[in-house]
């Protein structure tokens, strides 16, 4: 039930959470991610939260999807991008050989380790070969509960040794980074960018 309760976190909390991110400013990260794709490129915001990214994407011409586990979020970024988000949860996620780029910021971090697997490869599976995905966690070894949300934190070495059971998904660049928002300078940040590689 600890996904589900993250979830209702994210609706009880939809207009702090909207505010407090929606402004930040994130373009050196995003930059990173739309300089290993095409213009133009399919990309799906996995988790938008606010929908921060995908209108700074579509600003930048590229093909952006987006979905959200919390409904009161996707009718707040459904009307802040200007584009229909889709409620959908991770697990739920079946597109095949679909995206270019996939752009998982701060998202699945909330998915217990015994599901990041399986999402991970319905992540892997929705791309096309040469793609991309970015994703960031939280810069540790905690999983549990944090402030009403899990959380599945990560290391370098931890990460390193889940990706391992991954063919043709490999790492491409990784940087931790200090958290953007205001007063929130400690917090540190492990950033991925993942490849997936034609195994045929």
């Amino acid at each position: 039930m600890k996904k589900l309760d993250t979830v209702n976190y994210y609706n009880r909390n939809v207009k702090q959470f909207y505010d407090n991110t929606v402004a930040v400013d994130f373009t050196d990260t995003q930059n990173v991610f739309l300089s290993k794709l095409v213009k133009g490129s399919a990309v799906l915001d996995f988790g938008c939260g606010s929908g921060r990214d995908t209108k700074y994407f579509l600003s930048q011409g590229y093909y952006v999807e987006a979905i959200d586990g919390s409904l009161e979020l996707c009718k707040l970024a459904s009307q802040y991008t200007g584009i229909q988000v889709r409620h959908m949860l991770f697990r739920e996620l079946s597109a095949i050989h679909k995206y270019d780029g996939i752009w998982a910021c701060a998202s699945i971090l909330h998915l217990p380790w015994s599901e990041l697997a399986d999402v991970m490869r319905k992540m892997q599976a929705a791309l096309k070969a040469n793609g991309i995905i970015y994703t960031s966690f939280k810069h540790g070894t905690f999983s549990g509960e944090r402030n009403g949300r899990y959380f599945t934190d990560m290391t370098e070495a931890r990460f390193a040794g889940f990706i391992e059971e991954f063919d043709g998904l490999q790492i491409e660049e990784q940087w931790i980074s200090a958290d953007v928002r205001p007063g929130r300078g400690e917090e540190q940040w492990l950033n991925i960018i993942l490849r997936k590689w034609d195994t045929h």
